[in-house]
């Protein structure tokens, strides 16, 4: 299910998919923002695909979708990004990396908790964003080389 580049049809480019789960459309498009279409010029373009609810996240992977990062905003409701972290961490074989978004510095704990490769907190600062989200696919892709 985990793998680092997949080819894409257009233009024979490898791009990288990223999982974005949060329940707030304006999280996400912030997160998207962002990210822009590349996070570091020696990384390849990635494709962010969005997730409303836990379910719906579940349902892509059990299609055998590949993701290369998952990002989960621990504030979403009903489901948190913390709990769902953790399911996957625990569940899926070779999970990706996993970045939270936390609330409060004292959640802190709550994301070690929930075996989340990197934390980030909200109001999200886009530079450090994208800092953390270049930083763990390049350590995953060291990892699979």
């Amino acid at each position: 299910m985990a793998r680092i580049l997949t080819m894409s049809s257009e233009k024979n480019l490898t791009k990288l998919i990223i999982a974005l789960y949060s329940d707030d459309s304006s999280v996400r498009s912030s997160i998207i923002t962002a990210l822009g279409r590349r996070v570091s010029a020696d990384l390849p373009e990635h494709k962010i695909v969005e997730f409303a609810t836990g379910p719906a996240l579940r349902l892509y992977l059990d299609s055998k979708q590949s993701v290369d990062l998952f990002i989960l905003d621990g504030e979403a409701v009903p489901e948190g990004g913390l709990g769902l972290a953790r399911q996957l961490k625990d569940e899926v074989f070779n999970c990706p990396p996993v970045l939270v978004i936390t609330g409060r510095v004292q959640d802190n704990w709550l994301a070690a908790w929930s075996k989340a490769d990197d934390a980030i907190l909200h109001p999200i600062d886009p530079f450090t964003l994208a800092s953390k989200v270049a930083k763990l696919l390049k350590d995953k892709a060291e990892v699979s080389a």
